[in-house]
C-alpha cells in the first residue's frame, strides 16, 4: 500500500520500463552509459544531495549497479548489507532503511531536475516499485530555457515531468494509474477496516526492538519507550512481563530470551493474542529511520506499520510516540480516545535518553531479580534526570516493596509533585500511591482508583488497589469484590491471589482462602503472602507441623525476618515471652542485614506493645525506645511506639508523639481517626477516666477492623482491646465482653497476634465484674461464663512463663472465683 501513492514524494519522472536491464554502452532507450556517468556525477555534485553522503552513496550504487547489468539484483536485503552496512541478520521488515532512503533519494532528484538540473540532456530516476535506476533523455523542449514554455510549466504545476516526448500520451497513462492505485488503497484501508483491527478484547505482544545502529542507548530503551507510549491506550492491551515470563517457560525457553520477530511470533500464539508489535531503528547517516509493524501471529499478515525519519538523536523518543499514536488508530483506536491518552514520550518519560536506558536496565533488573536489584538503576536514571517522574515513582514503588516505608514515601512524594511530567495512566497510578501511602487520604485514593477503572477499565491494578483502599477502612466486603474483578481480568496474576486471601480471612471465610490458595498454587504462584496465609490457616487450626513447614520456607530468603516475627507472635499468644522475644531479635537481626531497619523497628515496636500489654512496662518502653532508634522517622515505627509508650505508663512520651503525628498526618484517614483516638484513649486510662477513653473511640466504627499495613496479620485491633478495658475500669461488664467477644469473632483479622490470647482473659474478667454487679441468676450465669472463659486462658498459657504479671493476675483472679 505505501508504494501506490505517497502524497509526500512526487511522482517517478519516468517510465519505470525504461532503462532497465542495460548490459552494454547504450540503453534500451538510446542513452550513453558515458553519458549516464557524467549525468551521476553532476548529481552528486549539486547541492541537492551535497551533505547527504549515504543518499550520494546510495545513487552511486544503483546507477553503477543498472549499467553493469545488475538491476535485477537490487534487492531491499541485498542493499541494506551493501549500502547501509547492516548485518547479515537485517529483516528489511523490520528495519525499513532502504525503504526510508529511496523515498528520500525520489524527493531529492526531483527537486535537482526542478532546479539544477532542470537543463540537463539526461535524466536520471529510481522509479517506485524497484531500486533500479532509469535513464531517460530529456526532450529539447524541456532543455531550451523557455521558464514559460507551457509544456513546463504545466508539468511542474501536476509535480512531474514528461518521461518520453509524448507528453500528452504520458499525462493519460499516469492519470489512470493514479485513479487505479488510490482505488486500491481505499479498498484496501476498507478491508483493514473490517476484518484486520483489533478489538478491546484481544492481547498484543511487544518483540525486543531491533537496534542496528550501534548505539547501545537504544537498547531496551525504546521498547521502553514503546510500552510507555502504548500503555496509554485504554483500548490495546500489551501481553504483561509475566505472562511473557510464563510463556517462555512453558517453550522451554530462558526468562531472558530474546524477542525476535519468530520468537515473538510463536509466544504470541502460545499466550492466545492476536497480534505482536516489532520495532527496530537503523542509522541513514547522520538520521535515523524508525519502523514499526503490527502483525497477526496466526496469519503472518501485517495489520499496520508505521515508517518514519529522525533527524537527530534527540528527537527519536518523540518520534517514536507519534508514530506509535497513528499505529494505534490503525489498529482500530477511536480517534477520541487517541487524542485523548496522548502525551509525548519525552514528556511521559524523559528527553535523555541516557536516563531512560538507565530505568530500562531498571526494569529488567526488576523482572530478573526483584526490587532490590533494581533500586542502582532507578537511582542513576534520577541522577541522569532530576526531573525523571516515572523514575522516582519506580524507586518509591522498589522501597514500598522492600518494606522501607520512610524511604518510599520521599520518593513517591517527589513523583506526585512531577506527576504532570508522565502519561495519563502514570499520573493516575502515582497519585492513588501517594494518597494512600504518604498523606493516608484513603476516600482520595479510592476517587483516584475508581478514575483510574473509569479511564482503563482492563487495567486489573485499579481494581487491586481499590480492593486495598477498601480495606484500609474495613470495608472487605467491596474489596474481594473488586478484587475478583482483578482476577478474572488476569488469573495468572499473583497480587489478586494475595490480596484476596486477606480480604477473606478478614470476612472469616476459612475454605474459601484455603481455596484460593489453591488456585494460586494450580497456576504455579507463590510468593510470602500466599505462605503467609498458609501458617495463618495452620495457626487456626492449630496444626503445628504446617506451621513449622511454613516456617522453613521463610529462612535463608531476604524475607526471613517476616517468617521469623510470625513464630515469635505465635510463642507470644501461648505465653512464651522468652521464646518471644529470642525470636524477635532474630527477626529484627534479619531485616537490618536485609537492609529492612524501617521493618526490624516495627518487629520492636510490637514486642513493646505485647510487653507492655502483658504487664511488664519497663520492658515495654525499652523496647519501643530500641525501635525509634533503628528508623526515628517512619511512620508506622512512630504510631506504634507512641501506643506502646502510653500502655507502658510514659504519658509524656505518649503524648508528645501524638501531637507530632497529628501534625505530621493531618489527612490521614487511619491516623485521625483510628490510631490517635486509640492513643488518646489509652492516655484517658492511664488518667483513671475511662469515660473520656470511651468518648474517644466512640467514632471509630467501622474503620475499627481496617487493615492495618505494620505487621503479618491484617490487624491486631488495639482500638476495640482498649475500648474493652476502657468498659471494664467503667464497671461496664456486658460491654466489655462484646468488645473482647469481637477480637475473639475476627480471628482472621487477629491471626495471633497477642490481643487474640488475652481477650479470652478480657471476656473472663468482664464476666466477673458482671456478675459482681448483677444478682441472682444473672449473676451466678455470669460467674459460669467468668469461670470458663478463665480456664480458656489458663489452658492456652498452660505453660506460659510464670513470671509474667498479667498470668500472676489472672491465676489470682481465678482463684477469687472458687
Amino acid at each position: 500500500m505505501g508504494h501506490l501513492a505517497d502524497s509526500s514524494t512526487p511522482e517517478t519522472t519516468s517510465s519505470p520500463a525504461l532503462g532497465r536491464g542495460l548490459a552494454g554502452e547504450v540503453s534500451a532507450s538510446g542513452v550513453q552509459a558515458g553519458a549516464v556517468q557524467a549525468e551521476l556525477e553532476r548529481v552528486l555534485a549539486a547541492g541537492t544531495l551535497r551533505d547527504s553522503e549515504m543518499l550520494k552513496r546510495f545513487l552511486r550504487y544503483v546507477v553503477e549497479q543498472t549499467l553493469a547489468g545488475q538491476a535485477d539484483h537490487l534487492k531491499e536485503y541485498r542493499l541494506g548489507i551493501d549500502v547501509f552496512d547492516r548485518a547479515e541478520t537485517f529483516d528489511p521488515r523490520l528495519d525499513p532503511v532502504v525503504r526510508m532512503a529511496a523515498g528520500r533519494l525520489r524527493k531529492k532528484l526531483f527537486e535537482y531536475y526542478e532546479s539544477d538540473g532542470r537543463q540537463d540532456c539526461i535524466r536520471i530516476d529510481v522509479p517506485k516499485g524497484g531500486y533500479a535506476a532509469s535513464f531517460v533523455s530529456a526532450p529539447a523542449a524541456q532543455r531550451a530555457g523557455d521558464a514559460g514554455a507551457a509544456g513546463r510549466v504545466e508539468g511542474r504545476r501536476a509535480g512531474r515531468v514528461p518521461a518520453v516526448s509524448r507528453a500528452g500520451n504520458w499525462t493519460l497513462a499516469a492519470a489512470a494509474i493514479l485513479v487505479i492505485g488510490a482505488l486500491v488503497a481505499a479498498g484496501f484501508y476498507y478491508h483493514a477496516r473490517q476484518t484486520r483491527r483489533l478489538t478491546d478484547k484481544d492481547t498484543i505482544v511487544l518483540a525486543d526492538f531491533a537496534n542496528s545502529t550501534g548505539d547501545p542507548v537504544f537498547d531496551d530503551t525504546l521498547k521502553t519507550a514503546l510500552v510507555v507510549s502504548l500503555r496509554q491506550s485504554p483500548f490495546l492491551n500489551v501481553l504483561s512481563e509475566q505472562k511473557v515470563a510464563a510463556n517462555l517457560q512453558a517453550m522451554t525457553r530462558p526468562a531472558d530470551t530474546k524477542l525476535t520477530p519468530a520468537v515473538t511470533r510463536e509466544l504470541c500464539q502460545r499466550a492466545g493474542s492476536k497480534a505482536y508489535i516489532a520495532g527496530a531503528i537503523g542509522s541513514l547517516g547522520s538520521e535515523y529511520v524508525l519502523g514499526l509493524r503490527a502483525v497477526n501471529c496466526q496469519s503472518g499478515d501485517t495489520l499496520a506499520q508505521e515508517q518514519v525519519t529522525v533527524a537527530s538523536k534527540e528527537k527519536v523518543l518523540n518520534v517514536l510516540g507519534n508514530a506509535a499514536s497513528r499505529l494505534r488508530r490503525q489498529l482500530g483506536e477511536s480517534l477520541a480516545t487517541v487524542q485523548k491518552f496522548d502525551v509525548p514520550l519525552v514528556a511521559a518519560t524523559t528527553p535523555s535518553l541516557e536516563a531512560l536506558k538507565a530505568f530500562s536496565l531498571g526494569q529488567e533488573a526488576y523482572r530478573k531479580k526483584g526490587p532490590e536489584a533494581a533500586l542502582p538503576y532507578d537511582r542513576e536514571a534520577i541522577e541522569l534526570d532530576p526531573n525523571f517522574a516515572l523514575a522516582y515513582f519506580q524507586a518509591g514503588s522498589d522501597y514500598h516493596s522492600l518494606s522501607q516505608l520512610g524511604r518510599a514515601e520521599e520518593y513517591i512524594t517527589k513523583a506526585f509533585q512531577l506527576r504532570e511530567r508522565v502519561s495519563e495512566r502514570e499520573r493516575l497510578a502515582i497519585a492513588a500511591f501517594y494518597y494512600r501511602n504518604v498523606t493516608g487520604e484513603v476516600d482520595k485514593a479510592i476517587q483516584t482508583d475508581q478514575e483510574e477503572i473509569r479511564s482503563y477499565p482492563s487495567e486489573l491494578y485499579g481494581y487491586i488497589r481499590l480492593g486495598v483502599d477498601f480495606s484500609f477502612l474495613g470495608k472487605y466486603q467491596q474489596a474481594k469484590e473488586v478484587t475478583l474483578k482483578a482476577l478474572s481480568l488476569d488469573p495468572d496474576h499473583v497480587v489478586p491471589y494475595d490480596n484476596l486471601t486477606a480480604y477473606l480471612l478478614a470476612l472469616q471465610r476459612f475454605d474459601e482462602a484455603r481455596q484460593i490458595v489453591q488456585e494460586a498454587r494450580a497456576r504455579k504462584l507463590d510468593n510470602i503472602m500466599l505462605h503467609a496465609t498458609q501458617y495463618e490457616l495452620a495457626f487456626l487450626k492449630k496444626d503445628a507441623e504446617a506451621m513449622a513447614s511454613e516456617e522453613q520456607w521463610f529462612l535463608g530468603t531476604p524475607l526471613e525476618n517476616f517468617g521469623l516475627a510470625l513464630s515469635s507472635d505465635t510463642e507470644a499468644f501461648a505465653g512464651h515471652v522468652g521464646r518471644a522475644r529470642e525470636i524477635e531479635q532474630r527477626a529484627v537481626t534479619s531485616a537490618i542485614h536485609a537492609d529492612s531497619k524501617e521493618i526490624g523497628a516495627l518487629w520492636r515496636e510490637n514486642g513493646a506493645l505485647r510487653d507492655a500489654a502483658f504487664g511488664d512496662e519497663r520492658e515495654g518502653r525499652q523496647e519501643a525506645a530500641a525501635g525509634l532508634r533503628l528508623a526515628p522517622a517512619g511512620q508506622g515505627v512512630d504510631v506504634e511506639a507512641a501506643l506502646a509508650f502510653a500502655m507502658a505508663g510514659d504519658a509524656s512520651r505518649a503524648k508528645s508523639m501524638a501531637r507530632e503525628l497529628d501534625k505530621r498526618f493531618p489527612l490521614d484517614t487511619q491516623m485521625q481517626s483510628l490510631w490517635l483516638p486509640t492513643i488518646q484513649a489509652q492516655l484517658a486510662l492511664n488518667r483513671n477516666n475511662p469515660a473520656s477513653a470511651l468518648a474517644a473511640l466512640q467514632a471509630l466504627s467501622p474503620i475499627e477492623l481496617a487493615l492495618i499495613p505494620l505487621g503479618n496479620n491484617v490487624s491486631c485491633l488495639y482500638p476495640l482491646y482498649i475500648r474493652g478495658e476502657a468498659y471494664l475500669a467503667a464497671g461496664q461488664g456486658n460491654s466489655a465482653a462484646a468488645e473482647f467477644q469481637k477480637i475473639l469473632d475476627h480471628s482472621g483479622i487477629v491471626w495471633n497476634c497477642w490481643t487474640g490470647a488475652l481477650a479470652h482473659l478480657g471476656v473472663a474478667r468482664a464476666n466477673a465484674v458482671q456478675a459482681r454487679t448483677s444478682q441472682g441468676a444473672d449473676a451466678d450465669a455470669a460467674r459460669a461464663r467468668s469461670v470458663a472463659a478463665y480456664k480458656e486462658f489458663l489452658a492456652l498459657w498452660k505453660d506460659a512463663d510464670p513470671d509474667l504479671p498479667i498470668l500472676k493476675a489472672a491465676r489470682t483472679e481465678y482463684a477469687a472465683l472458687q
